[in-house]
């Protein structure tokens, strides 16, 4: 079974759609193999993404796009910082 990778708002459907489900007397097992996911996965996302609504995943993932851009410029500072001191010692 090739692997997939799905999006937070897909992740977050299919929670709701199993709660409807479990909600309705099925077990664990039958609600996983309707959604096509393992055990593992239902558990680990329960655990992720479980009391998120779908604008909450779209807003994490907006935070963690801007928090790499963020680490990314004091990367990029830190280097340039570095690289002035090399310069003033004479060192180049």
């Amino acid at each position: 079974m090739a692997r997939r990778r799905h999006t937070p708002e897909q992740i977050i459907h299919q929670l709701c759609e199993g709660e409807k489900l479990i909600g309705e007397k099925f077990s664990i097992e039958e609600v996983c193999k309707h959604l096509e996911i393992s055990e593992a996965s239902w558990h680990r996302w329960q655990a992720q993404y479980g009391s998120m609504k779908s604008d909450d995943a779209k807003r994490l993932k907006e935070l963690e796009r801007e928090n790499a851009r963020l680490k990314k410029m004091v990367a990029e500072q830190a280097l340039d910082i570095d690289m002035l001191k090399e310069v003033n010692r004479g060192n180049f």
